[in-house]
């Protein structure tokens, strides 16, 4: 199932976002199309895509589980254009997801899912869930192991006294001038 984690929309603003880091005031987001970073306050309306889903005869679809069904279908490949005429779209969705609830999905509500769909694909952002996990346990392997520095397992061992600035060991509790 493609991993949708970490990615928002923002009401009023075009296009997806990749959250990079928390600020005291809301959150830091990347734009996935310009790469500008923005802070975004916590006032502001977002919606994380892995809370989105869409109204089928029976329970809602996940926004994820339909991606993964425009994956398979294309192959990795780009989904059908967001600016197609409206029965395009319409075929296109029906054959990725045919038990959609044909009174309550619009054909702007399709648009935006495959206009996300093509942005998430351009930017090579469709991840599995198994390769995103695969990478990060590479990545945590690889800071683990890396002994680089010389030291152990992040323990660095020093001489054991304080250094003055000129690198010369203090001499604690002891007077240079007079008897102790």
């Amino acid at each position: 199932m493609i991993d949708l984690t970490g990615f928002i929309s923002i009401t009023g603003q075009p296009g997806l976002y990749k959250i990079v880091a928390q600020s005291k005031n809301g959150i830091i987001v990347e734009g996935l199309s310009d790469k500008k970073r923005v802070n975004v306050y916590a006032s502001t309306k977002v919606s994380t895509l892995t809370d989105i889903s869409m109204f089928t005869t029976g329970d809602d679809k996940p926004i994820n589980e339909i991606m993964t069904a425009i994956f398979d279908k294309e192959k990795g490949g780009p989904a059908v254009d967001a600016k197609a005429d409206d029965k395009t779209v319409e075929a296109y969705f029906a054959q990725v997801l045919p038990d959609y609830d044909k009174e309550r999905v619009y054909v702007s509500n399709m648009r935006k899912l495959f206009s996300w769909y093509n942005a998430l694909q351009s930017t090579s952002n469709l991840k599995t869930e198994e390769e995103n996990k695969d990478a990060n346990d590479k990545t945590k392997n690889i800071k683990l192991n890396d002994d680089s520095s010389g030291t152990k397992h992040g323990i660095k061992k020093d001489g054991g006294g304080a250094k003055t600035i000129a690198g010369n060991k203090k001499t604690t509790g002891v007077r240079k001038t007079g008897t102790a």
